[in-house]
């Protein structure tokens, strides 16, 4: 399930068991102009998810009856690519890493400032907004190169050799941002900033690990890349045609 371009103030789902600072993220994320729902059960809000739509997900990682990084992990593997901004007590990077691994846009440590909360939030609509935008015509809903045909608007792929594959919404981002500058050098901190947005990640070795995930779906000898090629100590080129 993915979320259509918002023609309405975006709705956001706050999933947090303290009654005060979920109603202290609601109100001011009410006044920023955004409608709000919330849920204080992990469970009771994948079940809502199923069923309706948001435009994200404030969630955070303890929670009653299931945990948040299982609330994410599960909607990614249903299909449902709605983004996801955790909450958590536990700040260490390690557990940074693991919440956004399992699918998550933003990780946020208690205690936060509510400014920088808001501006996350509004971070992660907007890349949200410039993949829906930048897929919507035809010309760019669709990649083709090698063999492989990529479908930005359904995050679905049909490799070379035949085999159809889901994208993560992260995987279908990062080529996103290759695609639109073929044969250009990308720097990982370019990759960054527009996947993740800023401070996401304490390593760039996230960015290097994607890669490879791509090039295990879509090149025919992922140790000898002829399309994603790595310009060391710089970043990634992406080539159509491939190399010679």
């Amino acid at each position: 399930m993915n979320a259509p371009l918002p023609h309405t103030p975006p709705t956001v789902l706050v999933v947090e068991d303290d009654p005060h600072l979920a109603a202290g993220l609601a109100e001011n994320l009410r006044a920023e102009g955004y409608r709000v729902e919330h849920i204080g059960d992990g469970r009771a809000a994948l079940e809502w998810l199923r069923k309706q739509h948001c435009e994200l997900v404030v969630l955070d990682v303890m929670l009653p009856n299931m945990d948040g990084l299982t609330v994410c992990r599960t909607l990614r593997a249903e299909g449902n690519n709605t983004p996801v901004l955790f909450l958590t007590a536990r700040g260490d990077p390690q557990d940074r890493i693991h919440g956004l691994e399992a699918g998550g846009d933003d990780y946020l440590a208690k205690p936060f400032h509510l400014h920088e909360f808001l501006l996350r939030v509004r971070a992660i609509l907007r890349r949200w907004e410039w993949y829906q935008t930048s897929s919507a015509s035809p010309a760019g809903a669709v990649l083709r190169f090698g063999g492989n045909e990529v479908d930005f608007r359904a995050f679905k792929a049909r490799s070379f050799n035949g085999v159809t594959q889901d994208l993560t919404e992260k995987e279908a981002m990062i080529l996103k941002v290759l695609a639109e500058r073929p044969g250009e050098i990308v720097s990982r901190e370019d990759l960054l900033e527009r996947v993740w947005g800023y401070d996401v990640f304490p390593s760039t070795r996230t960015v290097d690990n994607f890669i490879l995930r791509l090039r295990k779906r879509f090149e025919r000898d992922p140790a000898q890349p002829k399309h994603f090629l790595t310009v060391w100590g710089v970043g990634y080129r992406f080539l159509l045609e491939g190399e010679p």
